[in-house]
């Protein structure tokens, strides 16, 4: 069978971008792990490792900076989209994102975003329903002390 191909889908800005660099750790029907360096150079992080989450909507991300070292988890609310002929996944970022800093602070963003793409005809209704009830499914693992078995899963061996 061909390679994997994912790509990442963004309402804003519009596009869809091959993630040609990020390297596939793990893959079954559940879960994808990668690893990947930033598109452009950032100041607090370049790399790190992402596990998405197929059938609960979501993606966690370790963000690492060039000493290897936790700057936070950034998780996002996706759609996935599996392509059987092109054997690729298309992660659709949803925009509700939520951020979890080292010393257990929570912090949920751009939820302006996503009612500003629904305004505009951007995005429909079904899809910041479905944005929001992945979120409030994600906050409830977080609140509820799940969200180390959610990120054991970036521990994996490189």
């Amino acid at each position: 069978m061909n390679e994997i191909k994912l790509y990442r889908k963004r309402f804003i800005p519009n596009e869809t971008i091959f993630l040609k660099d990020d390297i596939i750790l793990h893959r079954d029907e559940d879960v994808i792990i990668t690893k990947w360096f930033v598109f452009r150079p950032k100041e607090d992080f370049d790399h790190g490792i992402s596990c998405y989450y197929i059938k609960q909507g979501f993606k966690v991300s370790k963000f690492l900076n060039e000493k290897n070292e936790l700057v936070y988890y950034y998780c996002d609310i996706i759609d996935t989209e599996y392509k059987k002929e092109q054997n690729s996944y298309i992660f659709s970022d949803l925009l509700a994102d939520v951020i979890i800093y080292e010393n257990g602070f929570v912090k949920v963003v751009d939820l302006a975003e996503l009612a500003d793409c629904l305004e505009s005809g951007i995005i429909s209704e079904k899809i910041v329903k479905d944005a929001l009830r992945r979120l409030d499914s994600l906050l409830k693992i977080i609140y509820t002390n799940g969200f180390t078995k959610l990120s054991r899963l970036l521990e994996i061996e490189e």
